[in-house]
């Protein structure tokens, strides 16, 4: 097992981008933006949980702050593709619980460094 295995936030962060590759295949052409910016920013949030993750405690918060940005931008642009009938109802629904976890696990890592 790898060590970044072990670390929670950053296994449901992975998962999460890898799951968006069976979501997005059938994006139309005139929407590759937003597709472009939701696989984009899913690794941008992998990326900013890894610098969080290798940056001191005291110089951490500001990193894990763009980290819950990156969430909400995210989800917008799930929002966004529903409301283009891009993806379903349900994949909708799918999408935005994986990313709550993601969010409430930023939150609590947050709060954690807090005591």
């Amino acid at each position: 097992m790898n060590d970044n295995d072990r670390f929670i936030v950053l296994k449901n962060a992975k998962e999460f981008v890898d799951s968006l590759d069976e979501y997005l295949i059938n994006y139309p052409k005139k929407y590759y933006e937003l597709r472009n910016r939701l696989v984009m920013d899913g690794y941008a949030l992998i990326e900013l949980i890894y610098l969080a993750n290798y940056t001191k405690a005291e110089d951490r918060r500001p990193i894990q702050t763009q980290a819950l940005m990156k969430v909400g931008l995210i989800d917008f642009y799930i929002e966004q593709s529903y409301k283009r009938k891009i993806i379903s109802e349900k994949q909708s629904i799918r999408l935005s619980k994986k990313l709550m976890v993601i969010n409430k696990l930023l939150k609590g890592w947050m709060d954690n460094e807090k005591c």
